[in-house]
């Protein structure tokens, strides 16, 4: 009899190397004061630091346009409100989400955490799309479907953590 061969040889079973986690997905009344609390954050904060940074970039370099602007409320006021909320959305949700791993200010209060389904943290990749996707019209709504589009789409979820 050979040693050798007796001694057992660690297996290659995936089922054994992996550990399972279960998570308790967060409730829709969490998920909706998460919403209101980091979209009155970004409104009433965000919203308003940018958008003075702008006005003010705009009245130093391009003073005409600035005036022009203001006077009229056209189209170039409505595009660039548009743009500093886009602006807004796409870096407190994303910024947050990766930096603060999956918890965003409303997730905090409300103890939710955004995690991938495979149960790891967001990649930077997971946050941005997770950003934008929530810019797609109606996506709000999706709430009353199959879930979020964007924790559909982006293979996310977002769990109770106490």
């Amino acid at each position: 009899m050979n040693i050798e061969t007796d001694i057992q040889q660690p297996s290659n079973d995936l089922f054994l190397e992996q550990e399972f986690f279960q998570h308790e997905y967060a409730s829709t009344g969490q998920r909706f004061l998460n919403w209101l609390i980091d979209n009155l954050l970004m409104r009433l904060g965000l919203s308003w630091v940018t958008g003075y940074a702008v006005g003010y970039f705009l009245a130093q370099f391009f003073p005409h346009f600035y005036l022009d602007m203001i006077e009229s409320k056209g189209f170039e006021w409505y595009l660039t409100l548009y743009l500093v909320a886009f602006f807004n959305y796409l870096i407190y949700y994303t910024f947050c989400e990766k930096v603060f791993n999956g918890y965003t200010l409303g997730k905090l209060i409300t103890g939710t955490r955004a995690i991938r389904e495979d149960g790891a943290e967001l990649t930077l990749k997971n946050a941005t799309l997770r950003s934008l996707s929530r810019m797609v019209p109606f996506e709000v709504f999706s709430i009353w479907g199959d879930g979020l589009w964007h924790d559909r789409w982006t293979k996310t979820m977002v769990i109770k953590t106490r």
